[in-house]
């Protein structure tokens, strides 16, 4: 019973708290350009009128349309749960649950471009196949930072993963997962969320025939997964494992806010990459969690 009310609370923290991270980022972004903005809770009010509206469907969908979104956010949602929160730890981590993790992220980026494909629109299977090409280098360079940290605490759990002190890599660990933070969330410079032309989006575009309910379900996904690897980057690299309960707990809410600000300045001081300039910026994250691995394995276990 205490483990079910544990995996409740943590259930409606990772719900309540995951939508204010958009918001504080457009705040953040308006307040570089000298704007007002909209509201920080912003998404939640969009969230709470599209689940009010109706679902337009096109003749040539399958169920897979609206399932895909689905299995997405409870994908996406399932490996935040099995993150812990500071000194709280998690109450469905296992000894190789970080396996599980990652193959959750993997299995969510596949449903979203499955449902995107089920349109039968050029536009989207376009959107589609960027999505998963630039995959390739941000999966790996997210393999990369996991096996570093599994050298450095000698484990796969990722409560023993997330909570030694930082190593000698953690500089590089850090600068790595920021940029796989942008590109898995589709951010600047990797891809801007707030564009509406179709040769330029990737996230964005696959989205485009979703309505009603199942785009609310994409939207807030979408905030998990930021919320879910500000969380992953913070633990990664801050030493969790010395602080006492609540200092760690402050620190992790301290540090992810901090992450969501830099993820906004970094959107207000720079511009979109071309696509062929993108490959490269991924590449260069894919090294730096490499370097932190061997950093580590020349370490040795913590």
């Amino acid at each position: 019973m205490n483990v079910l009310l544990d995996v409740l609370l943590r259930a409606v923290v990772w719900l309540a708290l995951a939508p204010l991270l958009p918001g504080i980022i457009t705040k953040t972004k308006a307040w570089v350009a000298g704007r007002r903005g909209p509201p920080v809770l912003q998404l939640s009010y969009d969230l709470a009128r599209l689940w009010r509206k109706g679902v337009v469907l096109s003749t040539l969908v399958s169920p897979g349309f609206v399932i895909g979104p689905a299995v997405a956010w409870v994908a996406v949602f399932g490996a935040a749960l099995l993150l812990p929160l500071g000194a709280l730890g998690t109450g469905l981590g296992f000894e190789g649950d970080v396996l599980l993790f990652v193959y959750l992220l993997a299995l969510a980026r596949f449903c979203t471009a499955w449902a995107a494909m089920e349109t039968g629109s050029a536009f989207e299977g376009m959107g589609a196949a960027r999505e998963v090409s630039y995959a390739v280098l941000s999966e790996a360079a997210i393999i990369a930072a996991v096996l570093a940290l599994c050298v450095q605490s000698g484990s796969t759990s990722l409560v023993a993963m997330l909570t030694p002190a930082a190593g000698a890599g953690a500089v590089l660990l850090a600068a790595g997962l920021f940029v796989v933070l942008l590109a898995e969330n589709c951010r600047v410079p990797f891809d801007d969320p707030n564009t509406h032309l179709e040769l330029t989006m990737i996230h964005e575009v696959m989205v485009l025939d979703h309505s009603g309910p199942p785009l609310a379900v994409i939207l807030h996904g979408a905030s998990v997964k930021l919320l879910l690897f500000a969380v992953f980057l913070t633990e990664a690299v801050l030493p969790m494992g010395s602080l006492t309960p609540l200092a760690a707990t402050g620190a992790l809410a301290a540090s992810v806010l901090v992450v969501t600000l830099a993820t906004g300045m970094t959107e207000s001081l720079l511009a979109r990459f071309a696509f062929r300039r993108v490959p490269l910026l991924l590449t260069v994250g894919f090294l730096l969690c490499l370097f932190a691995l061997l950093f580590a394995w020349r370490g040795g276990p913590a």
